[in-house]
């Protein structure tokens, strides 16, 4: 059985904990052994660490230490896989360049807050992350984020002329990085589409 550790907290907008169970639920039903913690101090938990196949981080801003960071990125660069969604993976510890790099990306902003209509659009229908999901509307907040060029990018939203990612994959180290930029809240996390993208990444970025 596969070991995964969700780590929620940081900002209450975000329903941290709400989040956190239902990828604790969802990821039980793929048959991990499910560890949720709401402290950073898991992260320094060595033989916790090591026994670690994904890794589901669910806290926005905040800060973390270095013997917190330290840790979770030497994990992930050892082989096991990160994955998560919106400001609960990439809107963490705005001070820590080294864990953005790791994440693939960093939000900026979130021109006209939540509420936003927009489309996501899978950039490859026959790729097993994306494919039979299709295209759908979502009202919500709209990410604008900063970017790694070494990401692959699954799925997109238009501001304007630019396309901005929404769901990409990148490596760090031997880990595999999963992340989906929906997920405000837990109402956005159930949604059909952001579940089934989530269970897929998920699975895509856990070791073995």
């Amino acid at each position: 059985m596969r070991k995964a550790l969700i780590v929620w907290g940081g900002w209450d907008g975000h329903q941290p904990k709400e989040v956190g169970e239902i990828f604790a639920e969802l990821l039980r039903k793929e048959s991990f052994d499910v560890t949720v913690s709401d402290t950073l101090d898991a992260y320094k938990n060595a033989e916790l660490m090591a026994q670690l196949d994904l890794i589901v981080p669910v806290w926005t801003m905040g800060t973390i230490t270095q013997e917190q960071l330290r840790p979770l990125l030497d994990t992930v660069r050892a082989g096991c896989g990160i994955a998560g969604c919106h400001g609960g993976m990439a809107d963490s510890f705005r001070n820590e360049v080294e864990y953005q790099y790791m994440v693939g990306g960093q939000w900026v902003a979130h021109p006209g807050n939540d509420g936003v209509l927009y489309e996501v659009n899978m950039t490859d229908a026959e790729d097993p992350l994306t494919a039979g999901i299709g295209d759908f509307e979502v009202s919500t907040e709209k990410y604008y984020m900063h970017v790694d060029p070494a990401i692959k990018v699954h799925a997109t939203t238009s501001f304007d002329d630019v396309k901005m990612p929404v769901v990409w994959t990148k490596t760090w180290g031997a880990g595999r990085v999963y992340y989906n930029s929906l997920g405000h809240q837990a109402n956005i996390v159930q949604m059909p589409q952001t579940l089934e993208l989530m269970r897929r990444g998920f699975l895509w970025a856990a070791r073995g």
